[in-house]
């Protein structure tokens, strides 16, 4: 019969033994060194100074000093020195220098790699949960090529499910991008994260690019010839064709800007012979010096312009600042703007 177990080395405590206390205390002091094993470090060569009795480490290739000869062996300090244990292929050890884990395969230790086929969920720097079962908690997300290309693919069953991206603050939704509910390309935006709004569309079979929240109206009014004798009066368009996110006002005839930017501007229709004067846009009620003269006599009318304008501004059709004579077939004449950008 051996004199140690066939694994951790462990003395037997034999027959007619004396002194079996000091068999008994070796064994119980291999396993207080390789049980649980946890180790301060496993890169030092150099014993380190004056450790703690029950110090762990992991001897590093190259060792020097009291550790010369013992690369990869498991040294425990003890008040009488160091003492050293083999390992043996397998074994695995914490290292509270890295917070990882490593693993001994017969010659030398090597960081444990997790393995994540099929794993259920997983949490990087935080917790993953049901309904995500990939978290992941940091400064930054970094995916990059093998060897040249990378793409992440987003899948869904059906069409009228969801693929996409959603962008949080305070985790409630404000912007979300991809295919949702059909297979158009879209993006849109939310001030609550319940009520989404489309922002832009692009069409799957033609690649078109619709801006479906971006502000458009056009106006006129229901009547046939009407005479305005008076400077630098607006024009009445009181009948709606079109008027998406409803940012022209059909009882004052006006168009009021929902946000800062660009946005044009087009009077078009048809003129009595009796006209001779100026058409003109105000801004928030003033003339502006962009003015066109119309002539005299029956005659079509088109006049275009752009104002840069900030949120809440609003724009009128009117006459001009002098010759106040402007006849106008009213059904025949309407008033339009956009947003540009």
């Amino acid at each position: 019969m051996p004199d140690t177990s066939p694994i951790l080395a462990l003395p037997y405590i034999l027959p007619s033994q004396a002194q079996k206390h000091v068999t008994h205390n070796e064994a119980l002091r291999h396993l207080d060194a390789i049980v649980q094993l946890v180790v301060i470090s496993a890169q030092f060569t150099t014993p380190p100074v004056n450790p703690d009795p029950g110090d762990r480490y992991v001897v590093a290739t190259g060792a020097t000093g009291d550790w010369e000869g013992q690369d990869g062996a498991i040294a425990v300090a003890d008040v009488s020195g160091w003492l050293f244990f083999a390992a043996q292929s397998g074994w695995r050890a914490d290292d509270l220098s890295t917070g990882g884990q490593i693993r001994f395969d017969g010659s030398v230790w090597t960081p444990v790699t997790p393995q994540l086929d099929g794993i259920a969920k997983l949490g990087i720097g935080t917790s993953a949960d049901t309904t995500n079962p990939l978290a992941v908690a940091g400064q930054a997300t970094l995916l990059t090529h093998d060897g040249a290309d990378h793409r992440l693919k987003i899948n869904k069953a059906l069409p009228a499910d969801t693929a996409s991206l959603v962008f949080q603050t305070g985790w409630s939704g404000r912007a979300e991008l991809g295919i949702t509910g059909n297979d158009d390309f879209s993006v849109k935006v939310s001030t609550d994260g319940s009520n989404f709004k489309q922002a832009l569309v692009l069409d799957r079979n033609t690649g078109a690019v619709q801006a479906p929240g971006n502000p458009a109206f056009l106006a006129y009014s229901i009547g046939q010839w009407t005479t305005i004798s008076t400077t630098q009066t607006d024009l009445v368009f009181d009948t709606e064709i079109m008027n998406r996110g409803g940012h022209y006002d059909p009882l004052l005839s006006r168009f009021t800007a929902p946000v800062d930017g660009l946005y044009g501007f087009l009077l078009n229709g048809f003129l009595g012979s009796a006209t001779n004067g100026r058409i003109s846009f105000a801004i928030n009620g003033q003339t502006q010096s962009m003015q066109m003269q119309v002539l005299v006599g029956a005659a079509p009318l088109s006049f275009t312009t752009v104002f840069g304008l900030t949120a809440g501004q609003y724009v009128t059709c009117r006459t001009g600042n002098v010759n106040p004579n402007l006849t106008y077939f009213k059904s025949h004449t309407a008033f339009s703007g956009w947003l540009i950008s």
